[in-house]
């Protein structure tokens, strides 16, 4: 479980994909890891299998099919995030790290302080998707500004920006999308 408030941004050093999955190598954070524990990579919840030289994840096909990890190359920056310990405040929403789909943005443009993206929405998810409702993407929690037929909008502050790859994200970039928890669960049960 994870809130999407992301700890830190990091480099790729080396992505191996292969027909059986793949094998991502990240410059080390500067907060600790083990091996064993789980960190959400671009809100991908990970497994840690190594941490020296590098921090080092294992991802199966399917994970590589929801999410834009195989798309990763050597020096992309990615966002980690240290899975939420019990008690801990909950400043973001709850983000399970099971990556729902993989978005294209649209448009990226400025708007005061802030950048507002526009982002596809996949087939089958505009379900889940309200006006002031939650959305993970690429990790991080973010307000659905308004969402239409083919895509939603969410606009983004300077801190943001600053503390996660999406400073670096442009037009025709894939972006991994987690979609509400909550939303989800509700439409479950209709």
């Amino acid at each position: 479980m994870f809130t999407g408030i992301i700890k830190e941004t990091v480099k790729v050093k080396e992505i191996k994909t292969r027909k059986n999955g793949a094998v991502l190598k990240l410059v080390r954070p500067k907060f600790k890891t083990d091996i064993g524990q789980s960190l959400a990579v671009n809100g991908v919840c990970s497994t840690v299998v190594k941490t020296h030289p590098y921090l080092q994840f294992e991802y199966m096909p399917e994970t590589l099919k929801c999410s834009n990890i195989n798309r990763l190359k050597k020096n992309d920056f990615v966002n980690l995030e240290p899975s939420l310990k019990f008690g801990a405040t909950l400043d973001g929403h709850l983000v399970l790290g099971h990556v729902d789909a993989v978005g294209k943005i649209l448009s990226v443009k400025t708007e005061g302080n802030s950048r507002v993206f526009r982002i596809t929405i996949p087939s089958g998810f505009k379900k889940y998707l309200m006006p002031k409702g939650s959305i993970t993407v690429e990790g991080v929690a973010l307000t659905v500004v308004g969402a239409r037929q083919n895509f939603f909008t969410v606009k983004i502050i300077p801190y943001t920006l600053r503390h996660t790859n999406l400073i670096w994200k442009k037009m025709e970039n894939k972006v991994n999308l987690e979609f509400d928890i909550l939303a989800k669960y509700l439409y479950a049960r209709k």
